[in-house]
């Protein structure tokens, strides 16, 4: 059985969670997780930021997949607005490395990891303490990214025979 290496992205304007694990069968095993720091500088400087480091990423552990976090949007539409072109930025990263990209809501990220679409980040950042024993610090973003790995792990083999069954 082959080892698939997947990329989870949770998007931010001015920090990004990026995690990495490898998935044989049933088996999901840590390989990496960062934040990306853009800072408080100019916009387009940190959308720039964001394509640069996680292109850096991408390069050193040659993930096989990416899945991303859908877009929250709340009340506050510049906000959402800058989210979706941070998301933008991270898609566009994916997309010049040839990644296939999944998306995935942050009830189902939620729920896949945690067991319920309305858990905080504690208990997320929790749960991935106990399903992968990562290397601490764990920030609360390299958690997330980290949980929209699992999300995917769960989730792709049954989009793959959706997909190809059509």
């Amino acid at each position: 059985m082959p080892i698939i290496r997947i990329l989870g992205i949770d998007p931010g304007s001015r920090k990004a969670g990026v995690g990495i694990i490898d998935v044989k069968g049933n088996r999901i095993r840590h390989v990496h997780h960062q934040v990306i720091h853009c800072g408080t500088g100019e916009f387009t400087t940190r959308l720039g930021i964001l394509f640069k480091e996680l292109s850096k990423t991408i390069a050193v552990y040659q993930p096989s997949c990416a899945a991303i976090e859908d877009v929250f949007v709340s009340k506050n539409v510049s906000s959402a607005l800058k989210l979706g072109q941070a998301r933008g930025a991270l898609i566009a990263a994916c997309c010049h490395a040839n990644l296939e990209i999944d998306t995935y809501t942050p009830t189902a990220i939620k729920q896949t990891t945690v067991g319920h679409g309305r858990a905080d980040k504690a208990q997320v950042q929790h749960m991935i303490k106990v399903l992968l024993n990562p290397p601490l610090p764990l920030a609360e973003d390299a958690a997330d990214a980290l949980a929209v790995c699992i999300c995917h792990a769960h989730h792709a083999p049954l989009k793959k025979r959706l997909k190809n069954s059509v």
